[in-house]
Order: C-alpha cells, then sequence, then structure tokens
C-alpha cells in the first residue's frame, strides 16, 4: 500500500465582482462602525456636560452635529440602496 501526500489547498478563486462586493460591504462596515463611534462620542460629551464635568458647550454641540449628519449620510446610503434593488427586481420580471 502506497501512501501519498495531500495536495497543497490553494484558496478559492474569487470573481472581480465578488472582490467588489467584498470591498463595498467592507466599506459599508467601516462606515457604520464610524457612525456609532461619533454617536457614541455625541452621548458621551453631552452627558459629560449635563453631569458637569465640561462646560465647552460649543465641543458638545459639533460632536451632536457629527453624529447627526453621519446618521443622515447612513440613511440616505441605506435608501439609495434599497432603491438600486427595488430597481434590479423590477428589471428581472
Amino acid at each position: 500500500m502506497e501512501v501519498r501526500g495531500v495536495a497543497p489547498l490553494r484558496p478559492p478563486q474569487t470573481s472581480p465582482l465578488q472582490q467588489t462586493l467584498s470591498a463595498f460591504a467592507e466599506a459599508l462596515e467601516r462606515a457604520v462602525r464610524s457612525a456609532d463611534e461619533l454617536q457614541r462620542r455625541a452621548d458621551a460629551a453631552a452627558a459629560a456636560l449635563a453631569d458637569g464635568r465640561t462646560d465647552d458647550v460649543h465641543a458638545v454641540m459639533v460632536a451632536m452635529e457629527e453624529a447627526g449628519l453621519a446618521l443622515q449620510l447612513a440613511i440616505q446610503v441605506r435608501n439609495r440602496l434599497l432603491e438600486s434593488y427595488q430597481e434590479l427586481v423590477r428589471m428581472q420580471v
């Protein structure tokens, strides 16, 4: 009985479409994490202002505005993705 070696495993080949989708998913995930971090910072700044740990109202307002804009951007991206998906569904019929 002869024992043969096992062929080395090669990673599966990915198509350019899969690579693009993966890159898009990563970019989307980074954007959501960034928006979440901005929201956390704004919450912490507002809590610090309410507790009296800071009196820098300007910095708190800037942090809250940044968080609000990031959330609005995330909502608009979501809306565009849904519209694109619905358009694709309509085209297939």
